[in-house]
């Protein structure tokens, strides 16, 4: 993996408790773990062999916004 290079990563609490992370650059690309550090480590290794495997990063990524209803 090139250093420097950032993905946007959204991360949920799922209902078993656990922290799951999507790499949004990186369709398929994600992870869980038990806490957020253990997370953001997985996270790493997953983008590290989704590049590895050949995956594009798609660039189309914008923002995410919180809107109050």
């Amino acid at each position: 993996m090139k250093k420097g290079r950032t993905f946007n990563v959204v991360i949920e609490k799922g209902r078993d408790g656990y922290f799951i992370s999507e790499v949004v650059e990186l369709p398929g690309c994600h992870t869980q773990a038990k806490t957020k550090s253990e997370l953001i480590e997985r996270t790493k290794e997953a983008i590290a062999l989704c590049l590895e495997a050949g995956a594009k990063a798609e660039e189309s990524f914008v923002s995410i916004q919180k809107v109050a209803v």
